[in-house]
């Protein structure tokens, strides 16, 4: 009797690498002429950023860029300084091995910070940044789908897995100038720069992704009022439109794009008066595209044979799905400071989110987001002296998602959407933050599927009797198949004859066992 073995190739996920990497940034840095001499040091922050990445190989590269920016008062009035520093670094990892189709994140984040000043002209600052890496790929498996002849008996089960990938990175420059209102003082320097880019709007079209979004600046410069040295913020946008090309890429694919800001330089110049009131902003954003197809296979995961011995072999398969994106938000309030401590004036505040970690309920059906919200503000004090305090504020926020996420990979993207503040009656001031969580779950499948099956037709199993039934006594949930085959028939014979709604007992009893030859 002819034997005959269907079989199917499928995507295996597996992960490639997983790690951290620590970069020292060290800065020691001497004041040009025209900067006035330190007499008090405001505020350090190193912003990490991966500007590149490539793949050779087993080795995966990338370009990591730290923005140094280093704030200060001189003696003769409170106008603050800015120290602005770039720092690039190459840096490699070993893989281990070589992948096909590999989808990485790398995410930098600022470790610790320590600065001072060497004399009244010399800065000295020493931190640590580190990027957490993560590498996945693909690994061609193939499995049985499908056995015919031999008497075979075969247990199948359905999974949805991602046969095809698309990426996509595209890079793109905005310009822009803005010109401050009449009502702004005119800027002396920029002394703090944050740029976000949200969600952007995607539509495919001819087989090519349009992007439309928009970027948010918010700034701080340094000014001048009736003598004294103030600061002011400033906000605006910065709209985007751009078109991707992703080979390959239809309405059969399921697609992302992820805006990521690689820098933002605000540069003052002169207006027509010869004052600093016109600002020119140069922009980087990296669009990273991704379109996934994906498709069903019925895989095989156990067989036998009713009339001859029968061996298989087996390997485990396991399938990513298409991420399944939740949009969550939720709020943060803390006391900032109370009594004397309470700045005279608050000029901004904003937060920042870090060291995020995620995990899932101890029920499977949420997420739960811990991390830290650091909270801080451009004021000046009772004396009269500037500051940027920070405060930070441990947090823990269990966002429900409603179905058991159970053996599924999460992360959260989580970003500050507004900060205000409050000062009571009894002078305690109190800021809140609106948190955005945007929440991405990865599915997967773990199938153990059979990739060998072997009959050996020279002999016929043995039986312990001449019979054409047998009795049983099953249990409650007891599988039709695993009965079935330990009586050498076939899951549908033992089903007719007992009258069985499932594949599964739905209470213990005695049943009839049909041989089937």
């Amino acid at each position: 009797m002819e034997f005959k073995i269907n079989r199917e190739t499928v995507p295996a996920a597996e992960c490639i690498y997983e790690g951290v990497q620590e970069q020292t940034v060290e800065l020691d840095y001497i004041l040009p002429d025209y900067y006035p001499d330190i007499f008090r040091l405001i505020r350090c922050r190193v912003t990490p950023v991966i500007t590149g990445c490539t793949f050779s190989g087993d080795r995966i590269n990338y370009e990591l860029k730290c923005d140094i920016r280093i704030l200060y008062c001189g003696e003769e009035d409170s106008v603050i300084r800015c120290v602005s520093q770039r720092q690039s670094f190459s840096r490699s990892v070993e893989l281990g091995r070589s992948c096909s189709s590999p989808v990485y994140t790398l995410t930098p984040k600022t470790d610790h910070v320590n600065f001072r000043a060497v004399n009244k002209r010399r800065l000295d600052m020493r931190g640590a940044v580190s990027v957490r890496i993560k590498v996945t790929g693909e690994k061609e498996q193939e499995v049985i789908t499908d056995a015919f002849g031999m008497n075979i008996q075969l247990r199948k089960e359905a999974v949805r897995f991602a046969s095809d990938r698309i990426t996509e990175d595209k890079t793109i420059q905005i310009s822009e100038e803005t010109e401050l209102s009449p009502t702004q003082p005119s800027v002396l320097s920029v002394i703090g720069v944050r740029c976000t880019a949200g969600e952007c709007e995607k539509k495919l079209i001819s087989g090519k992704l349009l992007a439309k979004g928009e970027a948010e600046i918010e700034l701080l410069y340094a000014c001048e009022r009736d003598g004294a040295g103030e600061v002011e913020p400033m906000s605006f946008t910065l709209p985007y439109s751009q078109i991707i090309e992703a080979e390959g890429i239809d309405d059969s694919f399921e697609c992302s794009i992820v805006p990521e800001v690689i820098s933002c330089d605000i540069v003052p110049a002169a207006g027509k008066n010869g004052e600093n009131r016109v600002l020119k902003c140069e922009t980087e954003i990296v669009l990273h595209c991704q379109g996934i197809k994906t498709k069903s296979a019925m895989l095989v995961t156990d067989a036998y044979s009713t009339v001859y011995p029968c061996r298989t072999e087996t390997s485990e398969i396991r399938t990513e799905q298409i991420p399944v994106i939740y949009d969550e938000s939720f709020r943060s309030t803390v006391k900032i400071a109370e009594g004397d401590s309470v700045p005279q004036t608050i000029y901004a505040m904003w937060c920042a989110p870090k060291n995020i970690n995620t995990r899932l309920s101890e029920d499977g059906r949420g997420l739960v987001v811990t991390g830290m919200l650091t909270y801080s503000m451009a004021a000046k004090d009772s004396s009269g002296m500037i500051t940027m305090p920070d405060k930070d504020e441990a947090f823990e926020e269990t966002i429900p998602l409603g179905d058991d996420l159970s053996g599924s990979s999460v992360s959260a993207d989580i970003t500050v959407r507004e900060v205000s503040y409050n000062i009571s009656p009894e002078g305690v001031l109190t800021a809140k933050a609106d948190i955005g969580a945007r929440v991405s779950v990865t599915g997967t499948s773990s199938v153990t599927a059979l990739t060998s099956i072997e009959v050996d037709d020279s002999v016929k199993k043995e039986r312990d009797g001449d019979y054409s039934i047998k009795l049983y006594f099953g249990v409650e949930n007891e599988a039709v198949w695993d009965i079935a085959k330990r009586y050498s028939t076939s899951v549908s014979a033992v089903m007719e004859e007992n009258e069985l709604p499932g594949e599964k007992l739905e209470s213990g009893g005695m049943l009839l066992i049909p041989i089937v030859t």
